[in-house]
């Protein structure tokens, strides 16, 4: 039977839409499922970048990835392998890990004490995965660094340059790159958030003129450099406040100017030069004070002096008869030390600090009491 026109333009109609439908509906799965191009799938798997995503990029994002990439190489990986014994004397091996970074083409690492204190082998993994055996030269405990070296075996290193840490401004940006939690070449950013502080991290360590960052810095994170927007290291990255035990955006990294002159000094003389007075004592109490009849409520009683050491070439006293005091035992009778070159001393720790600050063969001038009077005494310090 024939159809009408109208018929025949009514399925032609149908059969058009019918096919626009299709047609779209295979476009869209190809462009969802479809092969892609070999770029594209690289750049979606992290693998290449897409040929204009540098320029993407926007200025700080792109310094971000310049120090990265210079800087990550010479950041070292350390892990540490020690042996403990378990209640019933049973070797258990015990393996810790950190962060470091090379100094020189002589494979010198500069790292935290804490992180090969104790450690009977050490290895590190630097950024471009090569591995090598360690070695331990030196420490200084009180500021919590360690010097270890690398036998390169040939193969060529690019250390990281060091910066000055003396101008540095709160605000500046800030860089860290470690291995928090085993993660390796991890890049956090920041800003210098505060300068000069000094924060204890044990009882007989501390980080003077501290450098505090907002830069994340967790466990792993300890040893690793504290980078300027130049690339320079500025810190080593060493302490974070933490009542989690994560970040909470507060960590402390050791001033470079410190660590740069611990590594020296043991690369040069196998030891740390310290400034030393020859003189030992304690903190005075009020109550201490009170009963000694002394018109001082703070500062440090002065016990011993060394024979022909550097106080007692300057004529500083140390106690002449002892008393008990509770259950301690004192040398009473000697000079009161309070103040070293006008900054007052209330405990063993503000003089470590200043003398920290000070180096063998320089002259301060201690501040003591002696039979209720003040006096100014100068002091060639020695070497310890």
């Amino acid at each position: 039977m024939a159809l009408s026109a109208s018929t025949s333009k009514g399925r032609a109609v149908r059969l058009l839409a019918i096919g626009l439908i299709i047609g779209l509906a295979a476009y869209w799965a190809g462009t969802r499922y479809g092969e892609r191009n070999p770029g594209s799938v690289a750049a979606l798997h992290g693998l290449l970048p897409e040929p204009s995503a540098a320029g993407a990029l926007d200025p700080n994002e792109a310094e971000n990835v310049r120090i990265y990439r210079q800087a990550s190489p010479a950041v070292a990986n350390i892990v540490t392998r020690t042996v403990e014994y378990d209640f019933f004397y049973n070797p258990v091996p015990v393996e810790g890990a950190g962060s470091g970074f090379l100094i020189d083409t002589d494979g010198h690492i500069l790292t935290n004490y804490h992180v090969v204190q104790g450690a009977q082998t050490i290895e590190v993994t630097l950024g471009d995965l090569s591995r090598y055996k360690a070695k331990l030269i030196g420490e200084d405990a009180r500021n919590d660094i360690a010097l270890i070296q690398i036998d390169t075996k040939g193969h060529k290193l690019t250390p990281l340059p060091l910066g000055d840490s003396r101008g540095l401004l709160v605000g500046q940006k800030a860089l860290a790159i470690g291995n928090p939690f085993g993660f390796s070449s991890t890049l956090t950013t920041g800003i210098v958030s505060a300068l000069g502080r000094t924060v204890q991290t044990s009882e007989s360590t501390f980080i003077d003129e501290a450098i505090q960052t907002d830069a994340a810095i967790n466990r792993g994170n300890s040893g690793g450099p504290l980078l300027d927007s130049h690339g320079q290291v500025i810190g080593i990255n060493s302490a974070i406040y933490a009542p989690t035990g994560t970040t909470a955006g507060i960590g402390f990294a050791i001033p470079i100017n410190t660590a740069r002159r611990v590594a020296e000094d043991l690369i040069k003389y196998g030891r740390v030069r310290r400034a030393t007075l020859g003189a030992e004592g304690r903190a005075l109490w009020p109550g201490l004070a009170e009963a000694l009849n002394l018109n001082v409520q703070q500062g440090i009683l002065i016990e011993r002096v060394d024979p022909g050491g550097p106080a007692a070439q300057a004529g500083i006293r140390g106690g002449n008869k002892s008393m008990l005091a509770g259950l301690q035992e004192l040398r009473v009778g000697g000079d009161v030390l309070i103040a070293v070159d006008g900054k007052a001393v209330t405990s063993q720790v503000d003089l470590n600090l200043l003398l920290n600050r000070s180096q063998p063969g320089d002259t301060v001038t201690l501040t003591v009491v002696r039979n209720g009077q003040k006096m100014n005494v100068p002091v060639k310090l020695g070497e310890g």
